[in-house]
């Protein structure tokens, strides 16, 4: 694993909270249909892999939102890239705190 991104999507004028949710709900399940183990939180989605595809994810992830609904979005993300040293997973950060879910 060389990148481990966080990806928040707001999308823009679409009206109230559900339709809000509805796209993006949209917008995880494209995330999940290329990181079936993304890591789903209330603010932002995390996906860890391939520098690449992490991008190309990104990068579509907007185009996602835009068709289902949203005129305009705003995306927030924070990416770690370490091409030779490799990166924590997302489980050895969180998992100890999250070992009453599984």
């Amino acid at each position: 694993m060389e990148a481990s991104v966080a990806i928040q999507v707001l999308p823009q004028n679409v009206g109230g909270d559900e339709e809000v949710c509805r796209i993006v709900d949209e917008a995880i399940a494209y995330i999940q249909s290329k990181f079936p183990d993304a890591y789903v939180g209330p603010f932002e989605t995390a996906i860890e892999g391939d520098y690449d595809l992490c991008m190309e994810v990104l990068a579509e992830v907007n185009r996602i939102v835009v068709k289902a609904g949203a005129d305009k979005v705003a995306t927030y993300a924070k990416i770690f890239y370490a091409p030779e040293q490799g990166l924590l997973t997302t489980e050895q950060k969180v998992g100890k705190y999250h070992e009453h879910e599984a």
